[in-house]
């Protein structure tokens, strides 16, 4: 068994990142610039966009903050978005989920320009992922494929069995696995919540990713000898043997379904660290023009 050490691949990637912003400054241009605006206070929102900046100043990537109160209306976030979409000095810009009850996400999401849409959750961006046009990937599968490659995991033939169907993680990690690649050319299942014996598909899966959002859900019965697993799930849950009274777990049981695997995810340190570097990716993309 082999741990998927998502912390040392996206410091691969982050000086890689720091060695072409240097690049760029040294021939005259100026830093990719990448904007987060949060509305509200929620707590996984703001430790999310504060690991964003940190990544940002590591590779030499100019980052602004726009935070708004629980208050703002609509209206008001839709002008900031238009501002943002007409600001040349901007190249990449995400609008934090979740946003307060009164705000529609689907409407704010139409109204940012696709172009600057580094989250890739744009129709237009969706769209051409399933197109196999280059664009803007979600950050958490294409920070999952980045690891498969760099660890050289083998894909082509597989069965990759994908648990969960959010248009973040789950939807958008069955079209990258299935479509014609060098880590692609899978043979996809998806499963949910409405899946009837999901043990069934998963002991069949050469590679599980997991993104139910369950704790502990997946454990060593579900899962075949030799089998990829990559757990995208992060909770906390009480414990008695932390000083804080709680530790991090994913979607799946590691200490028991680890020993199964060749490869697999740890939680934390696994595919969490990846997202950021995927949305450092997409941004300096944007700064190119693609």
């Amino acid at each position: 068994m082999e741990l998927i050490d998502g912390k040392k691949i996206a410091a691969q990637v982050k000086q890689e990142l720091a060695d072409e912003v240097s690049r760029i400054k040294a021939e005259g241009g100026r830093a990719p610039h990448l904007v987060a605006v949060l509305v509200g206070n929620d707590p996984a929102s703001e430790t999310y966009v504060a690991s964003k900046v940190k990544a940002c100043q590591e590779v030499g990537f100019k980052s602004t903050e726009l935070r708004y109160g629980a208050e703002m209306t609509e209206e008001q976030l839709l002008a900031v978005v238009d501002k943002l979409n007409k600001d040349e000095e901007v190249d990449g810009y995400i609008v934090q989920l979740p946003l307060p009850a009164h705000i529609s996400e689907n409407k704010v999401l139409m109204a940012i320009n696709p172009d600057k849409d580094v989250d890739g959750f744009h129709p237009c961006n969706v769209g051409k992922m399933v197109a196999g046009l280059p664009t803007y990937l979600p950050a958490t599968p294409a920070g999952i494929v980045e690891l498969l490659r760099r660890y050289g995991i083998e894909t082509r033939g597989k069965h990759c069995v994908v648990l969960g169907r959010s248009n973040i993680v789950g939807t958008p990690m069955a079209v990258l696995m299935s479509r014609k690649a060098d880590y692609g050319d899978c043979t996809v299942t998806m499963c949910h919540s409405r899946t009837k014996n999901i043990k069934d598909f998963t002991l069949q899966a050469d590679i599980l990713v997991v993104a139910l959002g369950k704790p502990l859900f997946v454990t060593a019965d579900m899962v075949k000898e030799g089998a990829v697993v990559v757990d995208v799930g992060i909770h906390r849950v009480p414990s008695d043997k932390t000083k804080s009274g709680f530790r991090l777990v994913g979607d799946v049981d590691f200490e028991h379904v680890a020993p199964k695997c060749t490869y697999i995810t740890p939680v934390p340190g696994g595919v969490g660290p990846m997202t950021i570097v995927s949305l450092l990716q997409n941004t300096l993309k944007a700064y190119k023009g693609l």
